[in-house]
């Protein structure tokens, strides 16, 4: 069986979206990807969380071809590849309907950096793609919705804000690694929340300070960063 510890990453990255309570259904996928080998793996299509194992995930080379796999891959499997033809750094995609961002996405809204919480993972508002074109849509759908999440990164760095909304549809969100897009998602939903408890608030809540936000980030992401504990560190 190829990639046979990968495969037991996406698999279990994908039933963290249920546990997570960012799917219902099976409204969600992960993603990952050996580099390497230049070989994806994802979710099979429509099957449920808890049915799912290692040796149903689908191996597929970065054109698009089923390398290994008895199922059909995720129909979101086209968007995947073009964020990983493109964002060469990333090592895993996450997809889900999560409740609150979603709401930001059907509305065509970014999400705002509004506190801490949110520039600790996001180096801004969370940006929101245009609408898909009819043409887009008549054809390879669900690649036309990559080519529109990589239209608004044309001047965003993926690495700084590893998640987008496409608009009408959903977030994504990406990382190191499969387990780690799936972070990425778990908070995407928190501050979507935190942020439409915000507006409700206080409808006029300007955004985090450009210092205060880049602070944030940088403490952890940054070429200095201190947050954490160094890696192979035991104190």
């Amino acid at each position: 069986m190829l990639l046979e510890t990968l495969r037991c990453e996406v698999c279990a990255a994908n039933c963290d979206l249920e546990r997570h309570r960012l799917v219902l259904m099976t409204w969600g996928n992960v993603s990952g990807i050996d580099r390497g080998k230049g070989l994806m793996v994802i979710k099979p299509s429509g099957v449920p969380y808890p049915e799912l194992t290692p040796e149903q995930m689908v191996v597929m080379d970065l054109s698009g071809r089923v390398v290994e796999g008895k199922l059909r891959p995720s129909s979101d499997a086209p968007t995947h590849l073009a964020l990983y033809n493109a964002f060469k750094d990333i090592g895993g995609i996450t997809h889900t309907h999560s409740r609150h961002a979603t709401m930001f996405a059907q509305a065509g809204k970014p999400i705002p950096c509004f506190g801490t919480t949110h520039a600790d993972h996001f180096r801004g508002e969370i940006p929101v793609t245009r609408a898909l074109r009819k043409p887009e849509l008549e054809g390879n759908y669900e690649h036309s919705t990559g080519l529109v999440i990589l239209e608004r990164f044309s001047r965003l760095s993926p690495k700084e804000m590893p998640a987008v909304l496409v608009m009408h549809h959903g977030p994504f969100t990406w990382g190191a690694s499969a387990a780690d897009s799936v972070v990425n998602s778990v908070a995407l939903e928190e501050v979507a929340r935190m942020a439409l408890g915000t507006l409700s608030l206080n409808p006029r809540q300007e955004p985090i300070p450009n210092a205060l936000m880049d602070k944030h980030f940088l403490r952890k992401h940054g070429t200095g960063a201190y947050y954490g504990q160094a890696h192979g560190s035991h104190a």
